[in-house]
């Protein structure tokens, strides 16, 4: 059957989503024996990069379901999965939702303590770790009884014991994800059946992209994220392989071992990438990079879409010419997936952090503090209505109350949106400044302009506290590879700032990647550089 009519028949059955799609796909007996989805470590006897076909991936599958149903997992369960392989989170989370269980899939840079906390915090059932997150569990008190070692969980399994797939209803909670945990603890957000698989049942009815048929996955396999790009595989019936190291060396290789015609991944990955040396390697099957979460810079952005190629027509036919398509937009965990789109070529050039326009899916408004609707032009915090949002929060009512305004979730971005209907994002909340008479210092958009004039600068920090009644600000930088690291770059940072960021500048540094601290998506926790700067103030 073609992947037009597999669209169709599942754009056309109201009861499919997050939790049921390749049960659906079984049931209807679609593309059963094809080679889709591809792990890059071992499964059941699978060589890690051997292809298995819709019909063995099922069977995995229901392996694991028909395991941790004997363990006593039933409907509506909160199960933790703390585990390392892309593998193991996905047949986790495919394997728990065809038993109407919740899993709970936790990122695995989360350090043990705080893992520990956050796990206790869930009043989960059971726990799926392996022996590295064990290890980092040892000795802490989480009060969760573990269920099993993924490398085990299925193994001897009758996947004819599973028992039939749980029946979803769209309100049901089909998985917990959590936020990036840069400003502290993660926040458990749980996603519903409907909710997950929203922006891919819109996609559904529109012409597939040039790309999104053999998908490389760079994306955390325990981010919301990826659970949206399994069932946009499925649905669309496209090859897809999940990648459990999203580092640029790992993505390179993978690229050109695997030779994808798209690549997913988030601004930590471009980051990444932008700093090797992609002229010296075979990126030319490569058409469609696709971001998603924090939106990403234009000097990432145009290091990419200058390799990989596409295919145009041409009133002589069909021809592949050099240079890739970049889409990019913003999303959050809590917003279930991109809310802005906006496509880049080569010859692009709006940036400075526009994210593009809404999806049709999409209502939103920059509001101000009292939740009324801002102009065109002026900055205030984004609210989003969408049928992608997240249910709420896991056992805290009080946050999911606290971020909806007037039937609005506030993201927590600030943004502003120009004449023409494009949203352009200027910081996060938390760490913008207020510098009075009208002045706000935007952290991220002074990033932007840092890494836009100063090519030798592959990323920026920008790290900006109040220290008593004045706004001291550093930038943190680091270089390209073989760009002088004995050179002042202060002049050519100081010429990229507005005049009254300037004003609070006090010092430009060189870094090193591993002086920065780093969340578990890899983005920088700019609350720990706050603090650092105010412990060594307090200590003076």
């Amino acid at each position: 059957m073609s992947p037009t009519n597999i669209r169709a028949l599942l754009a056309a059955d109201p009861d499919v989503g997050a939790g049921n799609v390749l049960t659906t796909r079984i049931r209807l007996g679609l593309g059963l024996d094809e080679p889709k989805v591809t792990f890059d470590t071992p499964v059941d006897g699978h060589a890690a990069w051997q292809p298995l076909t819709v019909r063995e991936l099922d069977r995995a599958v229901r392996a694991r379901a028909a395991a941790l149903h004997g363990m006593g997992v039933r409907p509506r369960d909160p199960v933790a999965v703390y585990v390392t392989a892309a593998a193991d989170n996905i047949l986790s989370f495919l394997a728990l939702a065809r038993l109407g269980a919740i899993p709970a899939l936790v990122n695995p840079n989360v350090d043990g303590e705080k893992a520990a906390l956050y796990i206790s915090r869930l009043k989960a059932v059971g726990l799926i770790a392996d022996a590295v997150h064990r290890a980092a569990l040892d000795g802490r008190d989480y009060d969760v009884p573990l269920l099993s070692d993924p490398a085990e969980l299925g193994v001897g399994a009758d996947p004819d014991a599973a028992p039939a797939p749980y029946r979803h209803w769209s309100g049901d909670p089909v998985a917990i994800t959590h936020s990036s945990g840069t400003t502290g603890m993660p926040k458990a957000v749980v996603h519903s059946h409907a909710s997950l698989y929203a922006a891919v049942k819109h996609r559904l009815s529109l012409p597939l992209a040039q790309g999104a048929d053999r998908i490389l996955s760079a994306l955390p396999s325990p981010h919301a994220a990826t659970l949206i790009a399994v069932n946009q595989a499925l649905s669309f019936n496209a090859q897809v392989v999940h990648l459990s190291d999203q580092t640029g060396p790992a993505v390179l290789d993978a690229i050109e071992q695997w030779k994808p015609h798209g690549v997913f991944g988030f601004a930590s990955t471009w980051a990444d990438l932008a700093g090797r040396d992609l002229a010296a390697r075979d990126l030319d099957s490569v058409s469609l990079w696709w971001n998603t979460g924090d939106c990403a810079h234009e000097a990432h952005i145009r290091r990419l879409v200058a390799v990989g190629s596409r295919v145009f027509a041409t009133p002589e036919g069909r021809v592949r010419r050099p240079g890739s398509v970049f889409i990019d937009g913003l999303g959050s965990t809590e917003m279930g997936h991109s809310h802005f789109f906006i496509t880049h070529t080569v010859d692009s050039n709006r940036y400075g952090r526009c994210v593009g326009k809404p999806h049709t899916f999409v209502d939103c408004a920059v509001l101000d503090p009292e939740g009324e609707p801002l102009g065109a032009g002026q900055v205030g915090e984004l609210g989003t209505k969408s049928p992608t949002l997240a249910l709420g929060y896991w056992n805290d009512s009080v946050t999911t109350y606290r971020t909806r305004v007037r039937g609005f979730f506030m993201t927590g971005d600030l943004m502003y949106r120009d004449e023409e209907g494009y949203y352009y994002h200027m910081d996060r909340l938390v760490d913008s400044v207020d510098l009075g008479n009208g002045k706000r210092l935007y952290t991220a958009m002074t990033e932007e302009r840092i890494l836009a004039d100063c090519p030798a600068i592959l990323d920026c920090t920008v790290v900006a506290v109040r220290d008593d009644q004045q706004v001291v600000t550093d930038v943190l930088v680091q270089l390209r590879a073989g760009a002088d690291r004995g050179r002042d770059y202060g002049k050519e940072v100081r010429a990229a700032l507005d005049e009254h960021v300037l004003a609070t500048l006090r010092d430009v540094v060189v870094v090193d990647d591993d002086s920065l601290p780093l969340g578990p998506t890899g983005k920088v926790r700019k609350y720990l550089l706050r603090q650092r700067h105010l412990d060594s103030q307090s200590a003076r």
